[in-house]
């Protein structure tokens, strides 16, 4: 078992503990893990709500767990692009704009 805190747990673990613990336990520790979908899909799902809904800040985070869970930039890109249609202009820039840091930084061609 990982002993390492997590990354909320470091971001927030002080100022919103019972966050954290719905975050690591909840979402990430069940939700996550359930059988009904691979994390390959979740991650397709998650990041389709998050261009839809325009939530950048997460975004980013979730882009880089989408590739970790086997999903191809050229995936993500017609994602978004298929969304600008659904979720309007603005958020699929905003998008694409974050993806292409996520990619730069991850050195994803």
């Amino acid at each position: 078992m990982n002993q390492e805190p997590s990354g909320v747990k470091k971001m927030f673990g002080d100022l919103a503990p019972k966050l954290v613990d719905l975050t690591d336990n909840v979402l990430f520790g069940d939700v996550w893990e359930r059988k009904e979908l691979s994390k390959r899909d979740r991650s397709l799902v998650t990041v389709s709500a998050l261009v839809a809904l325009n939530r950048t800040e997460q975004l980013g985070h979730h882009l880089g767990r989408a590739l970790d869970n086997g999903v191809k930039k050229e995936e993500l890109i017609e994602v978004i692009t298929h969304l600008a249609f659904y979720s309007g202009w603005p958020c699929a820039m905003s998008a694409i704009t974050i993806a292409k840091d996520v990619f730069s930084k991850r050195e994803v061609s």
